[in-house]
């Protein structure tokens, strides 16, 4: 038989948890909050706080000290799912100075360029932060992760939602509010992640800055930026295996026996471009 009192209270927690995490749900968490029609609600509790909505105030008391997945009803009566949020929903949810790029692509980011743990990873631009995140939890806390952004608003940003997503700036990053193509000079690394108007002009910097065998990936919309990346790889023989995919992310409609595509898809977002590094040719015996 279960009981409908709440589970004592922890201290106030500065480090969000992730998913699943056994312990029961703290002040300083944010946490997401899901309506019958599967809105979903951003809220950082906070003891005394309330949450309102369309539905009317949800108590922040009445979900601190509960389990992750308790349901918790509203001054009008209404239910809602109360659940840690994913890297998804902090994508979806946080607030967004450039676009940001989305989970589908995210994960073809991380997967192409073989972002693992303990990679050093350069990254340009840093936009509003998403996919700075899912890089961080890709090279772990022995990996670094080094962001470029020349517009301060979208630093300004992109700082701020990775601090709210870590509870604090994580230590492994460093966000330079500078040009990648001139940054570059001073670094060397594992991977390479670009986001920008003109990625074709940073390959000369980025092939310095990469040990051979390193990875670029390069996330471009239009198919000029990807024709251009190309070529330039093309007219550089520190550059191999050159390739374009795109990622298209279609959901499933399932109610019983009433099973479908659903009617709306997420198509193209991005070309994902990879390359790898190769030694000077002056440097491999035998010459090219």
């Amino acid at each position: 038989m279960t009981s409908d009192v709440p589970l004592p209270a922890e201290p106030e927690t500065t480090r969000p948890r992730h998913p699943g995490a056994p312990e029961p749900l703290a002040p300083g968490e944010s946490v997401l909050l899901i309506d019958r029609k599967q809105r979903r609600y951003l809220v950082k509790l906070e003891v005394g706080g309330a949450f309102h909505y369309h539905g009317g105030a949800v108590a922040h008391d009445d979900l601190i000290g509960r389990p992750e997945g308790s349901r918790v009803r509203s001054a009008r009566n209404t239910n809602l799912l109360c659940v840690r949020p994913t890297g998804d929903d902090w994508t979806f949810k946080a607030k967004r100075g450039a676009q940001v790029v989305y989970p589908k692509d995210q994960a073809m980011i991380v997967g192409r360029a073989d972002i693992a743990p303990g990679s050093i990873v350069v990254e340009a631009g840093a936009g509003s932060g998403a996919l700075t995140c899912a890089l961080l939890r890709a090279v772990g806390e022995h990996g670094r992760v080094i962001s470029f952004e020349l517009r301060d608003d979208h630093a300004d940003v992109a700082e701020a939602n990775v601090a709210q997503r870590f509870g604090e700036v994580p230590s492994n990053w460093t966000l330079h509010r500078a040009d990648v193509a001139e940054g570059l000079v001073d670094l060397s690394c594992d991977r390479i992640v670009l986001d920008l108007l003109e990625p074709d002009l940073v390959l000369p910097a980025a092939a310095e800055a990469l040990h051979p065998g390193g990875i670029l990936c390069a996330y471009t919309p239009s198919v000029p930026q990807m024709m251009r990346l190309h070529e330039g790889f093309r007219a550089d023989a520190r550059w191999a295996m050159a390739e374009t995919v795109e990622t298209l992310l279609r959901g499933w409609h399932v109610d019983g026996l009433a099973v479908r595509p659903d009617h709306r898809m997420v198509a193209h977002t991005a070309f994902l471009t990879t390359a790898r590094r190769l030694p000077s040719p002056e440097t491999v015996d035998g010459g090219a």
